[in-house]
């Protein structure tokens, strides 16, 4: 329904939607009343090979060693999202299954979805945002990933969904 448009509720009562520049009063002590937090929601996939090998991209910016993602785009479903990154960063086209975490970067205000998948296609290769794609064990993965990114391969391996915060480099209490 666009802006402006009238639809009925319960009861027959008119009800218009919420305007585009709505957003909820939440308070927050390092917001200035009324203003709306912001956040980024990205997309990651947890590939895992029939060996158990995990998929890794070297970052082309800042050569920095994680799994395939990024941001997720409005018109995107998150599976749709976690298809189309890791198929346009390592070329690897794959299934996408379950959620297996979320975790929140709370210093930049990034929340990352992290779905399993599994590879069905495709031929590993570079792009302008990898300098290089690779399968890394698990070991290998503790080696040469950062922690905050490092976990949410290893942790695609357990049961459920886990839910994570961190502050960029280490993981926060609750977490």
């Amino acid at each position: 329904m666009a802006e402006g448009q009238t639809r009925r509720g319960p009861g027959n009562q008119v009800r218009k939607p919420l305007p585009l520049s709505y957003a909820p009063r939440m308070s927050h002590p390092s917001r200035a009343p009324g203003s709306a937090p912001r956040h980024s929601v990205s997309v990651a996939g947890a590939v895992v090979d029939s060996r158990g090998r995990f998929l890794v991209m070297r970052r082309a910016d800042n050569g920095a060693w994680e799994l395939p993602g990024g941001v997720l785009e409005l018109a995107k479903t998150p599976e749709a999202g976690v298809w189309r990154e890791v198929w346009e960063e390592t070329g690897v086209e794959v299934e996408v299954g379950g959620l297996s975490g979320v975790y929140k970067n709370l210093a930049r205000g990034i929340v990352a979805l992290v779905f399993r998948c599994r590879p069905v296609g495709g031929v590993l290769r570079v792009s302008a945002e990898s300098s290089e794609v690779v399968w890394l064990t698990a070991g290998e993965v503790r080696e040469r990933v950062a922690e905050v990114f490092a976990v949410r391969l290893l942790d695609a391996e357990r049961d459920g969904v886990v839910v994570r915060s961190h502050d960029g480099w280490a993981f926060v209490d609750g977490s």
